[in-house]
């Protein structure tokens, strides 16, 4: 007996000591992978903050001696206000709408399980997840153009709405369904309708989800080249990346205002990510864990 209880302490100290090994290797990946992401974002800030002179005479990773905006104000000069304005209407306008619907979309899933058109309905919002735009790109520009919406900002909100709804139906399902069912029979017999149990009891339990899809899907449509790149052609028409890669080409020789538009492109990103990160990761993990 006495071998054995000395045996289990060794044993669970051995264990411990190779989780604390695994810990430290992890932990010194996570710093390692760190500065992979974190150098390419140095570099380009300091980059837009020099002198296109001072970039060609300077260490690429020293920072600017003499720090200057010229390169950013370069860049706004050039139709950039137009640009975000694009791509903040493009975003809102898709987002909305792809949101409402998909929340209506799975709460009839969900609530209507026993409806054969339903699960149709699921079946074909599923089968939506395994096609990717690329592969679709052609006929919804000859939808587009049939419907004279070529070179408008239309043209690339309805098919961003289009592609943003199944997956929002199925986070979103996933979260209603794990609502109890007691809630739903209380409100009915209160005398709700499914109207109102729709507004009232889901809409606030789900409201995690709801926030995951609109910053999920958010960041897809702001990021979205694709689309515009196909769907427009007048400069006025165009959103943010359709715009980086105007200024690449427009810039070509300046690369400190190059780097510029990427910074500008890039902040609205990062603030979007970093005011609902923590909702983006637990919706996600929560939706498709349960």
């Amino acid at each position: 007996m006495a071998t054995v209880s000395h045996a289990a302490p060794a044993r669970r100290g051995g264990t411990a000591g190779r989780i604390l090994r695994l810990n430290w290797i992890g932990g010194s990946f996570g710093w390692i992978w760190l500065l992979v992401v974190m150098l390419p974002i140095y570099w380009i800030v300091i980059t837009s903050l020099k002198t296109q002179a001072n970039y060609f005479t300077s260490n690429p990773f020293a920072p600017p001696s003499d720090p200057t905006l010229a390169s950013y104000r370069t860049v706004l000069e050039n139709q950039f206000v137009q640009y975000f304005v694009n791509s903040v209407i493009v975003t809102v306008g898709a987002i909305v709408p792809a949101v409402a619907i998909s929340f209506m979309a799975a709460y009839a899933i969900v609530r209507g399980t026993g409806v054969r058109l339903l699960r149709m309905t699921n079946s074909l919002f599923l089968l939506g997840l395994a096609i990717p735009l690329q592969a679709v790109i052609i006929p919804v520009y000859l939808i587009i153009i049939r419907l004279q919406l070529y070179d408008t900002l239309l043209a690339i909100i309805l098919p961003s709405i289009a592609f943003a709804i199944p997956l929002s139906v199925l986070v979103l399902s996933n979260f209603i369904r794990d609502v109890p069912n007691e809630l739903f029979e209380s409100m009915r017999v209160d005398g709700a309708t499914e109207w109102t149990t729709l507004w009232r009891l889901a809409l606030p339990l789900t409201r995690p989800a709801l926030v995951t899809v609109t910053i999920y899907n958010a960041l897809g449509i702001w990021n979205g080249f694709l689309l515009p790149l196909i769907l427009t052609q007048s400069p006025g028409r165009r959103t943010m990346p359709l715009a980086l890669w105007t200024f690449q080409g427009q810039f070509g020789v300046d690369v400190p205002a190059i780097a510029a538009s990427v910074t500008l492109t890039t902040l609205p990103i990062l603030i979007m990510y970093a005011v609902g990160r923590r909702q983006l990761l637990s919706g996600l993990t929560a939706g498709f864990g349960k």
